[in-house]
């Protein structure tokens, strides 16, 4: 599954931008869009914040804004030397989200943005865990990703855009219940939010 565009949306950054803001518009444009997921909760100049599978900063440059103390993770050597170079408010890290180098109990906020649809179910499970070890008691997984449309005008541009840019995993995380399988990992004070026409979800957990 997935096209050619996939391997060129990774290849050249233009592509990737233009392509988020082209998906973005559904929900009311990228600036709403990197911003679902913080909608409520209270983040400080001094709230720990890790961005995970950062990618290029899309949603860090956002983080930035809220906090003085923004970690992005990311496994890309590539995506994590453009996020230097596009938010160098943030300190970086390169290594897998399934076995992050971070003590336990270091962040107040874990925020997640169209990533988690990028792992097999084994991975999924293993970085939800990876996750809940890393947060402070109290604190919150913010996670915004893909969801099988409830509205079924939907499911012609979602399944169009999977198809060519995306592969299997994609497909196998919208038939995830991701509220249940955060609470198999003892996440609690659940909150998932969809947003056009199902297509998106928004997931805020607390440890």
């Amino acid at each position: 599954m997935a096209t050619i565009l996939r391997e060129w949306s990774y290849r050249y950054q233009w592509l990737y931008d233009a392509i988020a803001r082209l998906a973005a518009v559904s929900v009311g444009g990228e600036g709403r869009f990197r911003r679902l997921a913080l909608q409520g909760l209270t983040i400080d100049s001094e709230t720990k914040v890790l961005d995970l599978c950062c990618g290029s900063g899309q949603a860090t440059q956002v983080l930035v804004q809220y906090s003085q103390n923004v970690t992005g993770l990311d496994a890309s050597p590539l995506s994590l030397q453009r996020a230097r170079h596009n938010v160098p408010q943030a300190q970086y890290t390169e290594a897998f989200a399934e076995n992050m180098p971070f003590a336990d109990n270091c962040f107040d906020l874990v925020h997640t943005s169209a990533a988690m649809h990028e792992m097999q179910p084994d991975q999924l499970r293993q970085i939800l865990k990876e996750v809940y070890r890393v947060l402070k008691p109290g604190g919150v997984l913010a996670l915004v990703d893909f969801h099988a449309p409830t509205n079924p005008l939907f499911w012609p541009p979602i399944s169009l855009f999977l198809w060519l840019f995306e592969t299997e995993t994609a497909w196998q995380l919208i038939q995830t219940d991701l509220p249940g399988l955060l609470a198999e990992m003892g996440f609690r004070d659940k909150q998932q939010t969809l947003y056009a026409g199902g297509s998106l979800q928004v997931i805020c957990a607390r440890k």
